[in-house]
């Protein structure tokens, strides 16, 4: 177990901000020297996560650079605004892209991304190539080929299912309930049992019980393009979950911007990324296929992938030291890691 002192001494390293975005209030910590030559990381979250996923890169990557990790908006400190449309994509590249550029003082920026904060750091980098030098993508599939495995994939289909839980009425509540326990043992599914400890599970806690915080997250997935299953091969009424657990079986109707598409209209979009980038994968990922990193060199025209063969979708919990040396190496260095 980690001394408490240590422990103590770390956390005094990471330094808490608030950014001020078209009015919008994004709550950021930050390690490391302010306007160092060497650049600027900011790390980017995902669902059901917060700023506190990043804190050992952070604080061992911030003795070489400037680093930032945020909350996204709708999570723990950062405004939630309560307006649907917010949330989609659009909008999200357009105030993340604004966040970067106002933290990094014009400084170059190396942007590292997880889950749903990957899938708005791909088409972020995409549209905005002179804002990132380079591109970190821990499990987040491309939005290209992820579309193109939910299309003709049914194996990434029935992965995907548990986003109609997501979307329902009955999310807010069946996501609180039990002290959460639908996030710990269904989302956070995969990560090893011995790294959710009490000491996670407090600090999780406490991010989840913060106001508006459940509806901003779930506002992600109600603002997203719905992908429709093959109801051909898959059946509404059949399971969508991650497994055959009580949760599976609901079949209410879901509450979203985006309706429903069907497999026939699904059409693949082209996000081309320029800057050279490093996709960090758990190949035990539950939520995305390992196809979705197939045929990726055709949009990415620089790039590396490391596989972690033994490890799920949560590799900057599972593999923290590894990790931050992946980062810290192609950071760094021009040649792959």
């Amino acid at each position: 177990m980690k001394n408490r002192a240590v422990e103590q001494s770390q956390n005094a390293e990471i330094k808490h901000s608030y950014a001020n975005v078209s009015g919008l209030k994004i709550h950021y910590s930050q390690c490391g020297v302010q306007h160092s030559d060497n650049g600027v990381i900011v790390f980017l979250h995902g669902f059901p996560e917060y700023w506190g996923t990043w804190r050992h890169q952070l604080i061992a990557l911030g003795k070489s650079y400037h680093t930032i990790a945020p909350d996204l908006p709708g999570y723990n400190l950062s405004d939630k605004p309560s307006n649907n449309a917010f949330y989609k994509i659009e909008n999200l590249i357009k105030v993340l892209s604004e966040f970067i550029a106002q933290v990094s003082n014009n400084q170059p920026v190396y942007l590292v991304a997880h889950d749903w904060g990957g899938a708005i750091a791909w088409p972020l980098v995409a549209f905005n190539q002179q804002l990132v030098k380079k591109l970190v993508i821990l499990n987040a599939a491309h939005p290209s080929t992820f579309t193109r495995e939910m299309k003709y994939n049914g194996e990434q289909r029935l992965r995907s299912g548990y986003i109609h839980q997501l979307i329902s009425p009955q999310a807010e509540n069946l996501l609180s309930e039990n002290q959460f326990s639908y996030l710990f043992e269904q989302i956070m599914t995969g990560l090893a049992k011995d790294l959710v400890t009490d000491q996670l599970k407090s600090e999780y806690l406490a991010i989840w019980q913060q106001p508006g915080a459940i509806n901003g997250m779930l506002q992600y997935y109600r603002a997203m393009p719905q992908l429709a299953a093959d109801t051909k091969s898959i059946g509404y009424k059949d399971t969508y979950a991650r497994d055959n657990s009580k949760l599976s079986q609901s079949n209410s109707t879901t509450k979203t911007e985006s309706p429903l598409t069907t497999l026939e209209a699904i059409t693949i979009p082209k996000i081309m990324i320029k800057v050279p980038t490093l996709v960090l994968w758990g190949a035990q990922d539950q939520a995305f296929v390992i196809e979705c990193l197939d045929g990726l060199e055709d949009y990415v025209q620089d790039l590396t992938i490391k596989q972690f063969p033994d490890n799920s979708h949560w590799l900057q919990h599972e593999q923290p030291d590894a990790i931050t040396q992946a980062i810290g190496y192609f950071v760094k260095n021009t040649a792959q890691c």
